[in-house]
């Protein structure tokens, strides 16, 4: 290792043991440190892994998608660089490198797996010259920073038009299969269940218009949000069909969901510990990954039945209920499901799975407005609360925009008296544990930053692990 980059290595490495020292995670701190002290430090401890580098980037559950990617290449044995807590731009990535990084031009793994903001992807994979790019979707999120969703579709293709890497996409998504038409060798996944069609099409889609014509889709089918299959009629551009698939696809409420997984070495079936359609399509991602890198089907499978909910993604902790309760009683915890919300395909989403869970539910809802929620929260009337109207017992509401969740949920046909106001998250917590029946589950819905608050809260009150440990 030259003693210079050593210096720089080791003087980032001296700022992220301050940063965790001080409370914070430091998963993105020391990688921006180590960017302004060597620019190209990405790049070079990037070149140093022996099998090269995997890029996965989507609007919606590339954390998850990461997290079942790791746990099928872990299977073969294979030792992971990955930024398994979810710090997904340059920093976050470069402090995961930084933390890998071993003497005389070593690296603690031999693959990279990195699951890259949307806007980050280019400059990461210019940088990573990655072996394999996986593109999940793209949904309407954060406008006030991403802006429209050709823009950043525009951006993807110019990543993949000048990188010799496989490309991954979804079939079902129009934006994203088109980036892969004219690229030999794409393998494209997706979901063949008709089961699963909705009625009609979500007024909160977004791909509706053919990018080769500028005439309407028609879909055949819509499985979630703008996802499904359609082709066009007027320049008779279609759905490419997938080399990998979900089929006979079973929802089991907040807890499980299964299908038939088929690719061109075989089909199995699979069970996942983790609820709803949108987990489906982030395993079948995950597996067509798999495919491409041509790993066995055993080794998917197993891979995939291994995952667990990644922190926020329906994790599931036990909460204690403060106050005058006997602490051995089984009545002093609850069960808390955090199930994140940050824009309207995934909130419909997560409001659909928990459609499909019987009785009346307790809600904590949890909407912030800061740079990473994004500041217009407007996407909340695109969200369809609607589905649990008559189905709420209670729900608090907090987060610096708490008032105007309430009002969505009174509009959605939320009773006001079952409705309340905490913006103060700890105060919230309390009174939403307090109030439910101690057998029946809490539903916690955060959006992104109020995630990572509730989280904290959580580890800070013993009953969550840390999820930067």
């Amino acid at each position: 290792m030259p003693p210079l980059l050593n210096a720089k290595l080791a003087l980032a490495r001296g700022v992220g043991r301050l940063s965790r020292f001080s409370g914070s995670g430091a998963t993105s701190l020391p990688g921006r440190v180590l960017m302004r002290l060597e620019p190209g430090a990405i790049g070079t401890l990037g070149s140093r892994l022996p099998d090269g580098s995997i890029l996965i980037s989507a609007t919606n559950g590339k954390t998850t998608t990461a997290a079942m990617a790791a746990g099928i290449l872990s299977g073969e044995g294979r030792r992971l660089v990955h930024n398994r807590a979810g710090a997904n731009m340059a920093g976050g990535i470069a402090t995961t490198l930084l933390a890998a990084a071993r003497p005389h031009e070593g690296i603690a793994g031999e693959i990279g797996l990195f699951e890259v903001d949307e806007l980050w992807l280019a400059q990461l994979a210019s940088e990573l010259t990655p072996r394999a790019i996986l593109l999940g979707n793209l949904f309407r999120d954060q406008l006030d920073r991403y802006g429209e969703l050709e823009a950043i579709a525009d951006s993807w293709q110019e990543v993949l038009a000048t990188s010799s890497a496989l490309a991954v996409l979804n079939a079902d998504d129009p934006l994203v299969a088109d980036l892969g038409r004219e690229r030999p060798g794409t393998i494209y996944f997706g979901v063949e269940d008709d089961s699963l069609a909705l009625s009609g099409m979500a007024h909160a889609a977004d791909a509706k218009h053919c990018r080769n014509c500028g005439a309407p889709y028609v879909f055949d089918a819509v499985y979630l949000g703008h996802l499904g299959h359609y082709h066009c009629a007027n320049c008779a551009r279609s759905r490419p069909q997938p080399q990998v698939t979900a089929g006979e696809v079973a929802l089991e409420g907040v807890r499980a969901a299964s299908f038939t997984l088929r690719t061109p070495s075989g089909s199995a079936r699979v069970r996942l510990a983790l609820p709803g359609l949108y987990n489906v399509y982030n395993a079948l991602a995950a597996a067509a990954l798999a495919c491409s890198l041509e790993l066995p089907l055993q080794q998917i499978v197993a891979g995939l039945e291994a995952t667990q909910p990644a922190f926020g993604r329906a994790e599931s902790v036990s909460v204690s209920r403060r106050g005058p309760v006997d602490p051995s009683s089984p009545s002093a915890h609850r069960e808390m499901r955090i199930m994140l919300v940050k824009n309207p395909a995934g909130a419909n989403e997560v409001l659909r799975t928990l459609a499909l869970e019987p009785g009346r539910h307790d809600l904590l809802g949890i909407l912030n407005d800061q740079i990473a929620d994004g500041r217009d929260v407007s996407w909340i009337w695109d969200a369809d609360f609607e589905l649990l109207a008559g189905r709420v017992e209670q729900v608090v509401c907090s987060g610096s925009r708490a008032a105007d969740l309430a009002a969505r949920l009174k509009y959605a046909g939320i009773e006001t008296d079952r409705i309340q106001i905490r913006e103060e998250l700890s105060d919230a917590l309390a009174d939403a544990v307090a109030a439910g029946e101690p057998d029946r589950p809490l539903y916690a819905l955060p959006t992104y930053t109020a995630m990572l608050a509730l989280r904290e809260l959580l580890v800070a009150r013993g009953e969550a692990p840390s999820a930067w440990s």
